[in-house]
């Protein structure tokens, strides 16, 4: 296969990894290998939770940044309307009601589940509500851990 170099350059781009060493000792090394994008998104995260005093779940920030493709204006734009959305008590009931099909599904971020609710009943998405929150479990990974969030990294 032949390849151009401007689709040798995005490949590169791509799927380039930043390696950091995050432990050493006189006979061996431990190196974090992590995907650039995934490094962008991580930075992107904490910019965004910065602005909203740390109250947003990180993972939930990922994932929008990852399905967003990184368009951070989009996020500060719906995550207004998600929290006003969140705090009305019928929504909340409406996710308790269907909390066990989530979970049943191995989607056990509560704010994905209820992001996942909002967005199908504002028309953004159509599609089930949990199909979509296992879908983004799935393809955003959910990186951050309790852990995290103790810390703000």
């Amino acid at each position: 296969m032949i390849y151009s170099y401007r689709a040798e350059k995005t490949h590169k781009e791509q799927y380039a990894w930043n390696a950091k060493v995050e432990s050493e000792d006189e006979y061996t090394q431990m190196i974090l290998l992590t995907w650039v994008r995934y490094d962008e998104y991580i930075q992107q995260t904490m910019l965004i939770s910065a602005m909203w005093n740390y109250q947003i779940d990180f993972n939930l920030i990922y994932s929008l940044l990852v399905h967003t493709q990184g368009k951070i204006d989009l996020i500060i734009a719906y995550l207004p309307m998600f929290e006003t959305w969140k705090l009305q008590p019928n929504n909340i009931k409406k996710y308790e009601n269907k909390k066990k099909e989530f979970i049943e599904r191995r989607c056990c971020n509560h704010q994905i589940n209820l992001l996942c609710i909002f967005i199908i009943e504002k028309k953004i998405l159509r599609c089930n509500p949990i199909e979509l929150a296992a879908s983004v479990t799935v393809n955003s990974g959910l990186p951050f851990v309790k852990k995290n969030y103790n810390k703000n990294l």
